[in-house]
């Protein structure tokens, strides 16, 4: 298996996935990553200079994703871990923390002093992975995401 940035073409194969996956877990599909409108261009979306989606890639199968961008409707110190999801195949051999990692030393290396990341309460075992890797709950959202459903919001200083 392979990380690397998000190509263009990757970008209609990454919305099914996240959808799908948001689906498995019973997710809303309102107020929540669903119905975000850079779904369907992920590329795109991350062509910043302070933006990055990464991948895992096992031969030619997407299997997950995660990215980093600046946090909606907020300074420009902080950063959101965003839309990290991962098909049942990817699951239970550390990707995810691999990926919050690399996600994390892109924030620092790009000056971000504080990452933030929002979440369902029905997604438990991505909250246990939120707080191995040193997130903690926080009383309310940050920025302007958008997504209304989501009511477990958690931060990270990168210092």
């Amino acid at each position: 298996m392979e990380i690397r940035p998000i190509q263009a073409d990757d970008n209609i194969e990454v919305a099914i996935l996240i959808r799908s996956v948001l689906i498995e877990m019973g997710v809303s599909k309102k107020g929540t990553a669903y119905e975000d409108k850079e779904l369907d261009t992920m590329y795109e979306t991350y062509l910043g200079k302070r933006a990055v989606y990464y991948l895992v890639i096992d031969g030619d199968k997407i299997l997950g994703g995660a990215g980093i961008s600046v946090l909606k409707g907020s300074t420009v110190s902080i950063c959101e871990l965003q839309k990290m999801y991962f098909s049942p195949a990817a699951r239970g051999k550390g990707l995810g923390f691999k990926m919050i990692q690399k996600c994390l030393d892109f924030a620092k290396s790009n000056q971000f002093s504080l990452c933030y990341i929002e979440t369902t309460p029905i997604m438990e075992s991505a909250q246990r992975l939120y707080k191995k890797v040193g997130f903690n709950y926080i009383d309310k959202p940050l920025g302007n995401t958008g997504h209304s459903s989501c009511s477990i919001w958690m931060t990270k200083p990168l210092a």
